[in-house]
């Protein structure tokens, strides 16, 4: 079978299961006091902490006594059950702790991204009505300080991280208080609540990518049946250590990568930071972890760089591991024959694939990606080289997962099955339809956003165009997202962007054409290929004006063209627009989640976008 599935088969061969049902504990708090009792002294997460330069290992009978604390001081403020608190945290251990005390308290916890704009931030504190705010540090703080100093709401502001600064802020504002000082030296008896597993857990806020963000209601129960559903679909063991670099704040990390392992009583490590993941990779070696297509995509146009500046044979060996490997894939998937070119695998696996996979940790059992559509060429080239890559498909209104592929039954092309006791069905406009225990309470202080996006049947409307063969569900469009141009033609243009977007000289890309004569686009040029080709035409890669050299405008067209060239004749660009600023949240063009904010970017860049389609026909072109 390889290596590589050779390694794996001798790791599982001591693993073992221990699943707590959630019917069995009720809610995420009580779930998390049984982990307790049966795992005890075993490892449950893993940190680096930035004051000593080393990583530290908690038990979770440690994380009891952490939470135990957090539990009694939140006690002592003046909060009740279903009042609201509010956290701003990176990944670490404190963000379980705070959670977990807050849940056994009855709260309902509001996360929050800790690079979400001020302005958005105080919108969501104001709208939940939150009585206390925990923030990373003095930094973050300060930040918030102009939009949240008139919040009355707001009773108590805990920082974690300590510094004078924070010394500072607490003599202006009384409601501020470093953790250190607010949390009592020892916590006291853990003691279960009976808390209803329908009740009020969480208010998860979407970044919409128009509006603004909307408050989803989520239960004990709604988070924990996922989780559970998930594993009926993927196994999980004790001894998987999962890999956290994916916010908290996210949904799908929330309940896949830190539900999901209290559940199976598996450890969690915290990545220190993106761009500290391939050193973090190596050093905690996972066997699962969970991303978003951006980290895939990273790493693949990093591979490519890569891979482009080898030799020619280096670059053969490659494509032909990539070639073999996928076919050796359909053939254990049962979808495809035998050939002899799988002879060659046991050649190229250690001179190409292994080499890769061990840049992983070498251990990695299953990678989930979701929060987006995931390009079949990544998927191609990640799970031929003999990465376990799995697609899935949720939102936050279904906390959030709603399929994922089989390790044995993966096609990648589509977004999975339904989980265990997920209904889907197709709907009026090829619309994918949801019944589902994880489908919210509702939106928050919200009814007719509610009453829009679930019907009176129950069936949670998805705003996605699918279609379903066998039990697989393959996405085909975004419904609000399709493009109508002047001439009747529909166009969806996430596809588009995605291939688009594989070209490494692309960092980001739109394509444009609602109620327009033909497609355009706005791009991001990516701020490391963008200067050599500058160079190569003699232009300032640091003056404006050179973006819209004529040559410059035809290459780009021409890397557009290829990338496009497997799409049908509607899908061509015409005109480009060429930007080297990043579209960010600080600058308010991406959401929390990274999805670029359309309408936004559109009233940004309305002029560039006229001149797209001044004379209303491309130079040469014929409508």
């Amino acid at each position: 079978m390889g290596i590589i599935n050779n390694r794996r088969e001798k790791e599982l061969a001591g693993w073992s299961e221990d699943i707590i049902a959630p019917e069995s504990v009720g809610t995420i708090d009580g779930m998390f006091s049984e982990r307790v009792r049966r795992s005890g002294d075993r490892p449950a997460y893993k940190s680096f902490q930035r004051e000593s330069g080393s990583w530290e290992e908690y038990s979770w009978n440690q994380m009891a006594a952490q939470i135990a604390r957090w539990r009694d001081a939140l006690a002592g403020e003046p909060l009740g059950p279903g009042d609201r608190a509010a956290l701003l945290l990176r990944n670490c251990p404190q963000w379980v702790m705070f959670d977990q005390a807050c849940l056994g308290l009855g709260l309902v916890v509001v996360p929050l991204y800790t690079d979400d704009r001020p302005e958005s931030i105080a919108y969501i504190l104001n709208d939940s009505a939150s009585k206390l705010l925990l923030v990373q540090d003095a930094g973050r703080l300060k930040r918030l300080a102009s939009v949240i100093g008139g919040n009355k709401l707001l009773k108590r502001i805990l920082v974690l991280d300590s510094g004078i600064e924070v010394e500072k802020l607490a003599e202006i504002d009384e409601r501020i208080c470093l953790v250190s000082d607010w949390l009592p030296e020892k916590g006291g008896e853990s003691c279960c609540r009976k808390g209803e597993a329908g009740e009020l857990a969480s208010i998860v806020y979407t970044s919409g990518t128009t509006g603004r963000p909307k408050g989803v209601m989520l239960s004990h129960y709604n988070m924990l049946s996922v989780a559970h559903g998930a594993l009926a679909v993927v196994d999980c063991y004790r001894e998987d250590v999962f890999l956290s670099f994916l916010p908290l704040s996210h949904t799908l990390e929330r309940t896949g990568g830190y539900y999901l392992p209290v559940m199976t009583g598996s450890m969690v490590a915290y990545s220190r930071s993106v761009g500290q993941l391939a050193e973090d990779l190596q050093l905690i070696r996972p066997t699962a972890m969970i991303a978003v297509p951006r980290i895939f995509e990273r790493v693949y146009a990093r591979l490519k760089e890569q891979i482009a500046r080898k030799s020619v044979f280096a670059r053969k060996m490659f494509e032909l591991a990539v070639v073999v490997g996928w076919k050796r894939f359909l053939c254990g998937q049962r979808r495809g024959r035998w050939g002899p070119l799988l002879l060659l695998w046991p050649v190229l696996q250690p001179l190409v694939a292994t080499k890769i996979f061990d840049k992983l940790g070498g251990r990695l059992r299953v990678a989930v990606s979701g929060g987006a559509p995931l390009s079949p060429e990544i998927a191609k080239v990640f799970i031929g080289l003999g990465i376990p890559l799995l697609q899935g498909y949720g939102l936050t209104e279904t906390s959030p997962v709603i399929s994922i592929n089989p390790l044995e039954n993966n096609q990648p092309s589509s977004v999975g099955i339904p989980l265990h006791k997920v209904k889907v069905r197709i709907g009026e406009n090829d619309e994918l339809l949801v019944k589902s225990p994880g489908v919210m309470l509702g939106y928050w202080n919200n009814h007719a956003a509610t009453r829009s996006m679930i019907d009176a049947d129950g069936w949670l409307h998805t705003g996605d165009q699918a279609r379903i063969e066998g039990k697989h569900i393959y996405i085909t469009g975004r419904i609000k997202d399709v493009l109508v141009l002047s001439n009747g033609e529909k166009v969806p243009p996430c596809d588009m962007e995605l291939a688009i977007a594989l070209d490494p000289l692309v960092e980001q890309v739109m394509v444009i054409g609602e109620g327009r004569p033909y497609l355009t686009a706005l791009l991001v040029l990516d701020a490391v290929f963008w200067p050599s080709l500058a160079q190569e035409y003699g232009l300032d890669s640091a003056d404006p004006v050179s973006l819209e050299n004529r040559k410059v405008m035809a290459v780009v067209l021409g890397h557009i063209r290829n990338a496009l060239s497997g799409f049908p004749g509607f899908a061509k660009i015409r005109r480009v627009s060429l930007q080297l600023e990043p579209w960010t949240v600080d600058n308010g063009l991406l959401t929390p989640t990274l999805k670029i904010r359309r309408t936004v970017i559109l009233e940004r860049y309305a002029q560039a976008v006229d001149r797209m389609y001044e004379g209303s026909l491309a130079a040469g072109e014929r409508q």
